[in-house]
């Protein structure tokens, strides 16, 4: 009758392990280890290694301080402009801000350089009637409708919401 061979596996030292990998280390990452030293070096010559140890310091109190910055009627409203404006500026093409922006400093530069010009009515009314004109006044009166639409929507739903009860 045949006979187990008998198998043994001999441990395996983990720790040897990396020892070895630890010894060899040094030549293989040698200029690893020295770009670390020299960015270790630069963060600790600009303080920037004393800020983080301070901020790991002090995490709980700056923690503490920042929620009660933030919980405050003031910043809430803040956030929620701020997410509002994001869906806002979302929908608007750019090239319409392109015209918005590049309208300012033309507008400026020629108001500046017609600064010693004599400023005549019938003058101004040409101009106010040219076609440019009419079209930004256009964009104006379709702006200030839409927002007068929008004020009379908001003066509505208010009307119809049932007044709060102090009974509860």
């Amino acid at each position: 009758m045949a006979q187990p061979v008998p198998f043994h596996v001999a441990p395996r030292n983990a720790h040897e392990r990396l020892r070895a990998r630890l010894e060899t280390a040094p030549d293989e990452h040698a200029a690893a280890v020295l770009a670390a030293y020299d960015i270790l070096q630069e963060l600790h010559d600009r303080g920037i290694l004393d800020l983080v140890k301070s901020g790991l310091a002090a995490s709980d109190e700056l923690l503490e301080m920042l929620v009660a910055g933030v919980n405050t009627p003031e910043t809430v409203r803040a956030i929620r402009n701020l997410l509002f404006w994001r869906g806002v500026l979302g929908r608007i093409e750019p090239e319409g801000f392109q015209g918005i922006f590049q309208a300012i400093p033309d507008a400026l530069t020629m108001a500046t350089a017609q600064r010693d010009e004599p400023l005549g009515l019938w003058k101004i009314l040409r101009r106010a009637v040219s076609r440019d004109s009419l079209r930004g006044l256009t964009a104006a009166v379709d702006f200030l409708e839409s927002f007068g639409r929008h004020l009379n929507s908001l003066e509505h739903a208010d009307e119809t919401r049932e007044p709060a009860t102090g009974a509860g």
